[in-house]
């Protein structure tokens, strides 16, 4: 006979203060009665004589933060191998996605869109996985959303053997691992994705700054080949993300249909209202151009780097001011798990105020995954809450000092007890 689950006594968690995420005002004290994995309720006049209470002292209470492009498969200690494409075969790349799962986590990042393997896998999709064994609670993780594999054509931006220009038969790779090319590939690719468990469709619009193959934010899918997977992706009721950094390149996918820009570095100011008029979000990754190693990188690349960098600073500040949804995304390993706060740090510096920076990684990141059960701490929604010392409104900076997290009404981190 299964063993029984004992029901968890409910929680009740105490704070100095908490975040109103939707007023943009800070509440003292803060006080969330957690029942199961659930908010009861905010600020109880009653708790219940079992709840178990949680004094977590003077810190502030937050949504769990939302990091809409993570790759948890890729990075790690030795991420700097140029061999790990061909050294890791899907098990170790697994296995290196456990330890990167808990350190964002452990960050405060409570979800996360996990955007798309482009290694070889044998077609098997890893992040779905991952989000399995998250879900099932064998390991600890935050939320995934699974793209599976990105959907690039071959020798574009996302086809592994582009990065580090292998030569001619080394590690080939099939449809069902996102080389596609052609309406009919592309649409069966996303097919394949699909019918393996992908929540979202990653896929390569333009080139990118690490590309070898030609300029930054040059197209490579034509605009039939983008309107297909647009086309496959909606009808299954799934939203498309587009790695897209050149301005003609991010024009033709959102009229292709897709739903949201990754990077979007050299975007027009007219591309940017088009954005705007069709709703598409932008995932800006803007820290990277602070934070991004390259010193590594082949010279041809630290030039593109140099070039493009500056003039993405400068976009991102723009769609900021013009007011297109940007959500938050940080493209880790190109920065390191667990340091994903720096994101919303690079908002700020590029002209959000904080409320705005904290907001793109909770509410907006939750209109981009289409989720209304997080992202605010409200009852009825999931107990996804983390703790930060001082006030987030006045300091960005002190998310990065995380102390305390909660996701589903399980603590996962609680800096106080090990005072």
């Amino acid at each position: 006979m299964p063993r029984e689950r004992r029901p968890q006594p409910p929680i009740h968690l105490r704070a100095a203060r908490l975040l109103d995420i939707d007023k943009g005002e800070i509440v003292a004290p803060g006080s969330l009665l957690v029942v199961d994995e659930r908010i009861a309720e905010v600020a109880p006049v009653s708790v219940p004589d079992d709840a178990v209470l949680i004094d977590l002292g003077d810190v502030t209470l937050l949504p769990g933060l939302m990091d809409m492009e993570v790759n948890l498969l890729l990075g790690g200690p030795d991420h700097r191998s140029p061999l790990n494409p061909v050294q890791d075969d899907p098990a170790v790349r697994t296995l290196r996605a456990v330890t990167n799962a808990r350190r964002t986590l452990r960050a405060g990042f409570t979800t996360v869109r996990n955007l798309g393997l482009f290694v070889q896998t044998g077609g098997l999709l890893l992040d779905v996985a991952m989000k399995k064994a998250v879900d099932l609670g064998w390991i600890d993780g935050p939320r995934v959303v699974p793209a599976g594999h990105a959907i690039t054509p071959t020798g574009g931006h996302l086809d592994p053997t582009m990065f580090q220009a292998f030569a001619p038969h080394i590690m080939p790779l099939t449809v069902e691992e996102g080389i596609a090319n052609g309406v009919a590939e592309v649409r069966k690719a996303v097919r394949y994705q699909i019918k393996h468990g992908a929540r979202v469709i990653k896929v390569c619009a333009s080139n990118g700054v690490m590309s070898h193959t030609g300029p930054a934010g040059a197209q490579q899918y034509s605009n039939e080949e983008l309107r297909a997977i647009a086309d496959e992706a909606h009808r299954a009721g799934l939203k498309v993300a587009a790695h897209c950094m050149g301005d003609e390149a991010i024009r033709n996918a959102i009229e292709a249909g897709i739903d949201c820009i990754e990077h979007g570095s050299l975007a027009s100011d007219e591309t940017l209202d088009l954005m705007i008029e069709r709703g598409t979000f932008l995932v800006a990754t803007t820290y990277l151009a602070d934070g991004m190693d390259t010193s590594r990188a082949a010279p041809e690349l630290q030039a593109k780097a140099a070039e493009v960098f500056p003039r993405s600073r400068a976009t991102i500040s723009k769609a900021i001011a013009k007011g297109v949804k940007v959500a938050c995304g940080t493209d880790a390993p190109a920065i390191p798990h667990g340091k994903n706060a720096k994101e919303l740090l690079a908002l700020v510096e590029r002209g959000m105020t904080p409320l705005q920076a904290l907001r793109a990684a909770t509410t907006v990141a939750a209109d981009l995954i289409d989720v209304t059960d997080r992202g605010r701490l409200e009852s009825g929604l999931l107990a996804d809450v983390i703790a930060v010392p001082g006030d987030p409104l006045a300091d960005i900076g002190v998310i990065e000092d995380v102390r305390f997290v909660m996701k589903g009404g399980k603590v996962f981190r609680n800096d106080a007890e090990a005072e």
